[in-house]
């Protein structure tokens, strides 16, 4: 220990200069100055200015390693997490920091590291069992009731995605299940807190209560290195996302970190915010549609309204149309025009029948006297011829009249009954009898003569030759001859006069 001349005790150095013989020894050492480092690199950050930061590391220790933006921006490979390379460059202390580093120049790969191996084995066998297809992935709720959220209480992913989801969508009530996502212990924790969900929302579908249920989980996390996302490559983690009852959104790490729950998930967020940001929608869009909407329906009713007051209107119209005083006054209207027009023609008419009443007045009133008498003794000869012509016409017309009325007499049914015939009739029905068959023996029958008629009753046919006496008919007849066969010379010789 060194001690100053004249002083007792230890001497105190300040931390710059305990930093600054920590360099100094750095730099003296000859093998420090330019050196070849292998190992697996761990998580790699790109400054705004950018240099290039991240840290090599091996089974028991790890080198943190600047790349400043010259020599990354002109190397061929770019380092990549997981990747095991060769970093070429030079051990200094940064004195602000008061820590060592690897000022890279070069950076080559040099092979896979052990997590990065174990990582796609893994991957590549779930992928193959199917837990990484995309069919089996369902889409997200548009408006979630219930959102469950799976990640640390203390975590700043926790206050980012409930800022989001209350900033976005404040309508969401959420179900929070904490756990562990860093150690040995985490991937236990999470699917734990994975099955604890699943059972709050197999309940509430058992039990009718639909709406309490989480319509959709996040799973969620900041970022960090390679070993602080590694639970999320845990297989139990894997295949508890897989079998969620409810679509799930993973946002583990930043844009840049890839995990194995990001693929067994339905939807895979860079951010636990934009985890936040996928499973809400925007209130102010939502907002605005609704605002949109009610413009719409207002001036779809508005216009519906106007073209119903049109109808209205013009139902109006054809009504005052069809009123009985606004028929009178179009019917009076009609009549007055109608009138007028008639009067018109009939005006029109006389002063056409006056004009030619007047020429031929005119005409007349030229007519040489001398023509006017010869027409005068014709019409007074035409007259005197007509009176004779008109006599004999009608005398001939009377000849023939009477003519035609003895004719008619002559063929008159009456006649004929004058001559001594007479109409047989049967009196049941008043149908006419034309032979013997027609009237059997008691038919009562009535006998039109021609002054009169007579009430008999028929005896059945006469014999063809016998003749009728006062007695009665005759009873037999000649043999070949039928004796319904009609006979009306006899008929009425057969009958028996009766009252």
């Amino acid at each position: 220990m060194e001690t100053a001349a004249g002083t007792f005790g230890p001497r105190v150095y300040g931390v710059s200069e305990v930093t600054r013989v920590v360099r100094d020894a750095v730099r003296a050492d000859a093998r420090l100055r330019d050196v070849w480092v292998e190992g697996e690199v761990g998580r790699v950050t790109i400054s705004t200015a950018g240099h290039g930061y991240f840290t090599l590391k091996d089974d028991r220790s790890q080198l943190s390693c600047v790349w400043f933006r010259e020599e990354r921006l002109a190397a061929p490979f770019e380092p990549r997490t997981g990747l095991r390379v060769l970093a070429h460059g030079r051990i200094d202390v940064f004195d602000q920091q008061g820590v060592y580093q690897l000022y890279v120049v070069g950076v080559q790969p040099a092979g896979f590291g052990d997590l990065a191996l174990r990582y796609e084995a893994l991957k590549a066998r779930l992928a193959e069992e199917g837990l990484f297809d995309g069919a089996r992935k369902r889409p997200l709720p548009g408006r979630p009731a219930v959102i469950g959220v799976v990640t640390s209480p203390g975590g700043a992913a926790w206050h980012d995605v409930r800022t989001v989801l209350e900033r976005r969508w404040p309508l969401s009530r959420i179900v929070f299940v904490p756990c562990a996502v860093q150690g040995d212990e985490a991937p236990a924790s999470i699917v734990r807190a994975l099955g604890l969900l699943a059972r709050w929302v197999e309940r509430c579908r058992a039990e009718e209560r639909p709406d309490d249920a989480p319509a959709v989980t996040i799973l969620a996390r900041g970022g960090g290195s390679i070993e602080d996302l590694w639970s999320f490559n845990d297989e139990r983690v894997v295949r508890a996302v897989a079998v969620h009852p409810v679509p799930v959104v993973c946002g583990v790490g930043h844009e840049v970190d890839v995990t194995l729950a990001d693929f067994a998930a339905d939807v895979r967020a860079p951010t636990p915010s934009a985890a936040a940001e996928l499973v809400t929608p925007d209130r102010r869009e939502v907002a605005s549609g609704v605002d949109g909407a009610l413009r719409g329906l207002d001036a779809a009713a508005r216009e519906r309204l106007a073209r119903l007051a049109r109808e209205v209107a013009a139902e109006r119209r054809a009504l005052e149309r069809l009123r009985p005083s606004a028929q009178l006054a179009v019917a009076r209207e009609r009549a007055g025009l109608l009138l007028d027009r008639s009067t018109r023609v009939i005006v029109r008419r006389l002063e056409a029948g006056r004009e030619a009443t007047d020429g031929a007045q005119g005409r007349l009133d030229v007519l040489p006297a001398a023509r006017l008498g010869r027409e005068r003794e014709r019409l007074g000869l035409t007259a005197s011829r007509l009176a004779p012509l008109a006599a004999r016409r009608l005398l001939a017309a009377r000849s023939a009249l009477e003519g035609s009325v003895a004719a008619l007499g002559a063929l008159a049914p009456e006649a004929t009954l004058r001559r001594g015939y007479a109409i047989v009739r049967r009196a049941s029905d008043g149908r006419i009898v034309r032979a013997p068959a027609q009237a059997p023996v008691g038919e009562r029958l009535s006998l039109v003569l021609a002054e009169g008629r007579l009430a008999a009753t028929s005896d059945g046919p006469a014999p063809p030759d016998g003749p009728a006496t006062s007695e009665g008919p005759a009873t037999g007849h000649r043999p070949g001859r039928d004796p319904a066969a009609p006979d009306d010379a006899t008929t009425t010789r057969h009958l028996r006069e009766g009252a």
